[in-house]
């Protein structure tokens, strides 16, 4: 008998360069921790070197307050897990700009990483919001020359169509919503997909 998952979920690879600002969306048997469900915004990208990123909805139980002693807002500032890689590392992406955080990097329309460490505390304990504006994590995701590319066109991640999800939107949602989400601009092809739950085993 042929493999069901083969048969009922399996769509075609792509063959589609990956680029900066690109969104991975994860297979529904990925099963890796760091990548089950996964949504993942490429980061920087160069064919030659290979691919650095972070899994946006993966939140962990942790809060920003309790890495920081110096974070005095009311309100819980969750961090997410980016990734297996560079787990001591404390980073974040946002849509303030360079004016608000100096030294902000753009990698696409209108997400920026990383800037000056401090301004970003202060906003934060000033009270501004950070829900759909700005999402610490801690670890990143990479793959070398090439690793990116095959994983595509094995179907291991679909690679969802440019301009698929707004900045704001893009750092407000979690979870299974977020991937569910995501899966849901790859199109028709990829429907079966949301079939399937987080954790087979529970269907």
């Amino acid at each position: 008998m042929k493999n069901l998952a083969d048969t009922l979920f399996k769509v075609r690879g792509t063959k589609a360069a990956p680029y900066s600002g690109a969104i991975l969306v994860a297979e529904p048997f990925l099963t890796e921790t760091h990548f089950n469900h996964g949504v993942i915004s490429i980061i920087d990208y160069d064919a030659e070197e290979g691919a650095t990123g972070a899994v946006m909805n993966n939140r962990s139980e942790c809060m920003l307050a309790e890495l920081f002693d110096d974070i005095n807002v009311r309100y819980d500032v969750p961090v997410y897990c980016g990734g297996p890689m560079g787990q001591d590392r404390l980073y974040f992406i946002h849509t303030l700009g360079s004016e608000i955080i100096p030294g902000a990097r753009e990698y696409a329309p209108g997400l920026y990483i990383g800037g000056d460490f401090e301004a970003i505390i202060n906003y934060v304990n000033e009270g501004y919001p950070t829900d759909g504006i700005v999402r610490f994590l801690v670890g990143y995701s990479s793959w070398t020359a090439g690793q990116l590319e095959q994983e595509l066109a094995d179907a291991s991640w679909a690679m969802a169509p440019e301009g698929s999800d707004m900045p704001d939107e893009f750092l407000s949602l979690h979870g299974d919503r977020q991937w569910h989400r995501a899966v849901r601009h790859l199109g028709e092809e990829y429907r079966s997909w949301r079939l399937v739950p987080r954790n087979p085993e529970m269907n």
